[in-house]
């Protein structure tokens, strides 16, 4: 079995869809997770120089997106059919996408104040809420084409019950966002 290695920061954010995985699929791996400091002593080591990277014996992956897909792959979260994987390609991309344009919400959140973003409150009505509704519409889109009987709201409810899941949910570290 490899070993994995998963590199972030103290808060959830981009490493918690990969640590997410590795609980659903019970594959064991070391959650690194760096102060402010040592992650600066780390950048010059880093493939892009940012976070999160993980490691497979001993080979570095870096971009959340590109993380998350082989996780996926690797573990069978991907889709069964090759139509399928290619829309979760799509979501993995929009959720990239909607984090990009909330970098000044969620950054102010942890006290990483982004010029002309210092208040939080501000970040949060003019580009949090904003975002929200123009991604969360697309993504309500999408369901809404699906001819099948899923429903979203019953999704979230059931994946919050998988035992590994909610085990994993249990017991991480309480950090922000």
């Amino acid at each position: 079995m490899p070993s994995y290695k998963l590199y972030y920061c103290e808060s959830r954010g981009l490493g918690e869809a990969p640590r997410q995985l590795f609980a659903l699929a019970e594959v064991p791996f070391e959650d690194v997770r760096l102060t402010g400091e040592k992650f600066m002593d780390l950048k010059p080591t880093l493939p892009y120089g940012q976070l999160p990277v993980l490691e497979v014996d001993g080979v570095q992956i870096a971009q959340s997106a590109a993380i998350a897909r082989f996780l996926g792959k690797k573990f069978g979260f991907a889709g069964k059919t090759e139509v399928e994987q290619a829309i979760v390609d799509g979501i993995c991309d929009q959720w990239k996408d909607f984090y990009v344009e909330t970098k000044p919400y969620f950054y102010g959140k942890l006290g990483i104040r982004p010029p002309g973003w210092e208040d939080v409150e501000k970040a949060k009505n003019e580009v949090l809420i904003p975002a929200r509704d123009k991604f969360f519409g697309f993504l309500k889109n999408l369901l809404n084409k699906n001819k099948s009987e899923f429903q979203i709201e019953a999704y979230y409810k059931h994946v919050q019950e998988i035992p590994k899941l909610k085990t994993w949910l249990a017991k991480r570290p309480n950090t922000p966002s």
